[in-house]
């Protein structure tokens, strides 16, 4: 199977898999996390915890960055990032890890119009809504948050990680 075909494929699978986690499991940051990962055999459960408090805009706020966004930047992190033990990084590693952001953030402002969770929702639903009050998420899943809004800004923040990841060479091109 040529390259550009089985580029195809990771970024469908990877939108199918962002789409259907948050459908199903909801946690907009971890379902990227997971998206990505799994789309790429690259799974760090280390990593896919640390976004569990990130969802909705953080703590289920909406008043800050997308989740699928993060998410997406916290793989792009665990690939290139500032290890630990390298922590004075005179090498300047982080500053990869600060471009790709910044292009997952281009990306996002190019298909969404922005990265914050709230002015998505506006985007997407006609308003945002603060998911942490029960009346308030009630209204936000009625309005098709996990059946065709939430899920597609999942599956679409998964793909455009991958398309960064796969195009930066920051895993080989995973095999069927």
């Amino acid at each position: 199977m040529q390259d550009e075909e089985r580029k195809r494929e990771l970024l469908e699978k990877a939108y199918k898999l962002g789409f259907e986690y948050e459908k199903t499991y909801k946690g907009c940051s971890q379902c990227a996390i997971a998206a990505i990962q799994d789309t790429l055999g690259i799974r760090d459960s280390s990593v896919f915890k640390a976004g569990t408090g990130l969802a909705g805009g953080g703590g289920l706020t909406g008043i800050g960055v997308c989740g699928g966004y993060v998410g997406g930047v916290m793989v792009l992190s665990q690939l290139c990032g500032r290890e630990r033990l390298n922590f004075e990084d005179v090498e300047r590693i982080r500053f990869k890890s600060f471009d790709l952001a910044k292009n997952l953030i281009d990306e996002f402002i190019r298909v969404f119009g922005t990265i914050i969770c709230r002015d998505i929702q506006t985007i997407k639903f006609g308003r945002p809504y603060f998911i942490k009050d029960p009346e308030d998420f009630n209204k936000f899943e009625e309005a098709g948050a996990h059946d065709d809004k939430c899920t597609d800004v999942v599956g679409k923040a998964a793909q455009m990680a991958v398309t960064l990841i796969l195009d930066e060479g920051l895993v080989a091109l995973p095999k069927t």
